[in-house]
Formats: structure tokens, C-alpha cells, sequence
């Protein structure tokens, strides 16, 4: 068998390679590429048997593969190389994609290998990505994507209790009391929640959840007091509007 492994991460894929060559010989020639269009012209060139795909690579998503086989035949099965957690992964198990959590476990790998090899003869890769597709969109209704160092965190809106603008980051304060420092600007949160509205921007600096104010006290000006005792500031122009709002929603 042929295999490719596609991912950006330059010692991803040599972890990968090194792992197929010690444990799987029926995979006899492995290639290799770090971005989406690279793989694809490999797959079409090659014609690989199995394709181990990571899903977030800079410009093109891993999950974006079927955009360019619309009118081809898709003969090689896909295993997703992913870092992400557990919400990403119950949308795979929906969708009976197979996919392997990094660090890629050996045992896990091998299983992926020997489930794909069977399903080799089928034809439903396109029918389970777009399953994929459509389960991974339901499931985000509720979550939020934040881009962490080891990938890509969902989280539900429920358990975020504010954002705070850190330069051209943000901090993120969640529930359980951990805070996730996020390369995004404040203005990409406030954009992405503008439709849920128990999320409100008080301030230039910060967007908090209502459903997590313990107070609003007017000690040095009109402050917010959240459930993990930070005050938050209310801006002037904004007073009002604030107080529409809590008298509306509460």
C-alpha cells in the first residue's frame, strides 16, 4: 500500500513517518507534504491508498479535501491527524471518520491502518466527510473555537464567563477558573457572539456573559462584579444602554 501523510508541522510528520515504517509494513512507500494543495497534487499524481491528513494547516483546512475532488473519484481512505479535543472528536464519531489524536498513540494508529485497509473497496469516504462536515457545524452552534498553542479548544458559550482585550490578544476566563491567553483580537470575539445575546460589551475592553454577573455596583463608577469577584468597568456611554439591557433580560 501507498500512504501520505499531509501536515504543516514539519516534525508531525516525521514522528508519523517513522511510526508507519516501524510498525506497518504493508504501508511499503509513504510521501509526504505540508499543506492541503501540495497533498492534493500528490494524491492525484500518486494515487496514494491512505491519506493522513491534519486538519488545521494555515490557509486550507485538512477538512476542506472534498472542495477539490467535486467531480473525482475518491479511491483512498482518510485518516485525520488532529489535536483537537473532545467536542472535534464526537462530530468523528458521528460521523465514522476515522482519525487519530496527537501524540499518536501506536496501537491506535495501527488500528486506524488496518480498519482503512478494509474499507479500501468501499466508496463513502465523500458521503462521511460531508457528514463530518454537517456534524461538526451542529455541534458548533453552541461552542466557541479558541486557537491554543496545542491546537484548537471548543468551548460552550455556557462556560465562558468574559473576554478581556490583551494588546491583539485575548483573554478568555472560563468557569472552572483557567484562563486561555488567545492570538485574536477582542473585535473577532465581539463580532463572532454579536448574535447571542447573553453576551454583552460594556466596556471597549472587555465582553462579558450576563448570566455570570453577581453584582453591578456604582463604586468608582459603574462596575460589573462577576462570579469570580472581577470588576469590570461600565463605560459612560454605555450606562444606560447596560442598564436597558438588565432590566430587560432580568
Amino acid at each position: 500500500m501507498k500512504a501520505i501523510i499531509v501536515d504543516d508541522e514539519k516534525r508531525a510528520r516525521r514522528i508519523l513517518h517513522t511510526l508507519i515504517v516501524e510498525e506497518c509494513s504493508e504501508i511499503e512507500t509513504i510521501f509526504e507534504a505540508e499543506n492541503l494543495l501540495d497533498g492534493v497534487a500528490v494524491i492525484k499524481k500518486e494515487q496514494p491508498d491512505i491519506v493522513f491528513l491534519d486538519i488545521e494547516m494555515p490557509n486550507h483546512s485538512g477538512l476542506q479535501i472534498l472542495e477539490f475532488f467535486k467531480t473525482e473519484a475518491i479511491n483512498f481512505q482518510i485518516i485525520f491527524t488532529t489535536a483537537y479535543g473532545h467536542y472535534a472528536i464526537e462530530a468523528f464519531k458521528l460521523s465514522a471518520v476515522d482519525y487519530l489524536l496527537k501524540p499518536i498513540d501506536v496501537t491506535e494508529m495501527k488500528v486506524a491502518i488496518a480498519k482503512a485497509s478494509i474499507y479500501l473497496e468501499e466508496n463513502s469516504i465523500k458521503e462521511k466527510l460531508q457528514n463530518l462536515e454537517r456534524n461538526i457545524q451542529q455541534l458548533a452552534l453552541n461552542k466557541i473555537a479558541l486557537e491554543v498553542p496545542k491546537g484548537i479548544r471548543f468551548v460552550s458559550h455556557e462556560d465562558v464567563l468574559f473576554f478581556e482585550a490583551d494588546g491583539v490578544y485575548t483573554k478568555v476566563y472560563l468557569q472552572n477558573g483557567k484562563t486561555e491567553l488567545i492570538c485574536k483580537t477582542l473585535k473577532h470575539f465581539t463580532e463572532q457572539l454579536s448574535n447571542k445575546p447573553l453576551f454583552y460589551k460594556p466596556h471597549r475592553s472587555f465582553l462579558i456573559n450576563l448570566k455570570y454577573m453577581n453584582e453591578v455596583t456604582k463604586k468608582d463608577g459603574l462596575q460589573v462584579i462577576m462570579s469570580n469577584n472581577k470588576s469590570i468597568p461600565i463605560a459612560r456611554d454605555r450606562k444606560d444602554e447596560f442598564m436597558e439591557i438588565i432590566n430587560r433580560v432580568f
